[in-house]
């Protein structure tokens, strides 16, 4: 049964809540975009194969996969607001600490702020279910729309703020620390909510316990949640690369890369507000995997001429299976406890298969000089995401 919003607050308040969203959201994947069109020159200063490269994608996604589970018990002990503002700090460090030339530095910076935006993955989807139940997709959307319109505009300046603007790839990917810590000031206010939020929230879990790794409903949302993020994160990670192979001047590989997640941002808002007034999503399903097809197979059969337009769709059908494994925590579930607790599970097992990914496809590159076999590989994950969406698609409760 949904519950009204449990912290009493006033709308200046609740202003506040959702600028901290939103500003916090914007942080989830610029230090993860921003690498990509960055791939070459870090590989060559640093001396790493691809194979090495795309573990710089997969370490924040092991990272996700290891602490997601602990996440909710994490928010649950010391408060959801304290827990973000202690993984925003996390965050900074992480982005500092990237940005200091070797490869220790590199890898190390990258699992702390893979910490960091794991914790904020998770408890965030809770928050819009707990402060704004009666708007669940369209604050959904909002949160996409802000983590993917800066996901996109890290990956389109990355190469110009090292290259052209002589920051090299230390500072292109240091920069983000500013936007990190934007967001701490944002969410400072947040800290005075704690005590009422925590009970609240205890109360809830006591009367609603459910064990989400026991329903099949569950685990569906998991395994959509999963591989839409392998397919993203592998684009993430090799777009760029896929497409200076056909010829595109690398300046121009990463605003594609930018091109595909700004096609994800109008339907990273509208999907989420549609998908919450159906009674099942298994329609945008079948939208999500026809696009997904046909972009891919256009980057493997189609017209060089036509790049742009593959790039979109993919961008598209992204934005769907994104939104929609972001609304099956808030539609699956009861409450703010089940979904932070569907959160935890699906980017802990999701995360782990998404992580297997960039190095995969980079060892597959490798191993045959070639994209084709990669790329087939995202055609077969695209059908996978069918068969596991139109189950987590269904109107049912994890409780069920």
């Amino acid at each position: 049964m949904p519950y009204k919003q449990t912290n009493n607050a006033v709308p200046s308040s609740i202003g506040l809540i959702i600028l901290g969203i939103i500003v916090i959201a914007a942080n989830l994947r610029t230090p993860l975009t921003s690498v990509g069109p960055l791939v070459s020159l870090i590989r060559d200063d640093v001396h790493i194969s691809n194979t090495l490269a795309g573990l710089i994608t997969t370490v924040p996604l092991l990272t996700f996969a290891l602490l997601s589970p602990l996440v909710p018990k994490l928010g649950q002990r010391y408060g959801v607001e304290r827990t973000i503002l202690f993984a925003l700090l996390f965050l900074t460090a992480g982005i500092v600490i990237r940005s200091i030339s070797g490869a220790a530095n590199l890898f190390i910076g990258t699992a702390i702020l893979g910490f960091a935006i794991a914790v904020c993955n998770v408890l965030l989807p809770s928050i819009i279910k707990r402060d704004f139940p009666n708007k669940i997709g369209s604050m959904t959307g909002v949160y996409a729309i802000s983590m993917n319109l800066c996901g996109a505009i890290a990956s389109g300046i990355s190469v110009p703020l090292a290259v052209n603007a002589g920051l090299k790839w230390q500072g292109a990917l240091g920069i983000w620390g500013i936007l990190s810590s934007i967001a701490i000031l944002c969410w400072l206010p947040q800290l005075r909510n704690k005590t009422k939020q925590t009970t609240t929230t205890s109360q809830q879990m006591t009367s609603n316990e459910v064990n989400v790794w026991r329903s099949p409903i569950a685990w569906q949302v998991t395994l959509f949640m999963g591989i839409q993020s392998m397919v993203f994160y592998v684009l993430i990670a090799w777009l760029p690369e896929i497409l200076k192979e056909q010829g595109i001047d690398p300046n121009l590989s990463g605003w594609y890369l930018s091109i595909m997640q700004i096609a994800m941002l109008p339907f990273a808002f509208i999907v989420p507000v549609i998908a919450g007034r159906m009674s099942n999503q298994q329609l945008l399903v079948v939208i999500t995997t026809i696009l997904l097809l046909t972009g891919t197979i256009g980057l493997l059969y189609g017209s060089s001429n036509m790049i742009l337009l593959w790039i979109i769709m993919l961008g598209i059908g992204g934005g769907f299976a994104f939104s929609l494994s972001m609304m099956f925590f808030g539609l699956r579930t009861e409450n703010a406890h089940q979904a932070a607790e569907l959160s935890g599970m699906a980017q802990s097992i999701g995360y782990l298969l998404a992580a297997v990914g960039p190095a995969l496809i980079g060892y597959l590159h490798d191993a045959t000089n070639s994209w084709n076999l990669p790329l087939f590989i995202l055609l077969g994950a695209a059908v996978l995401l069918f068969l596991f969406g139109i189950g987590a698609a269904r109107n049912r409760f994890v409780g069920s």
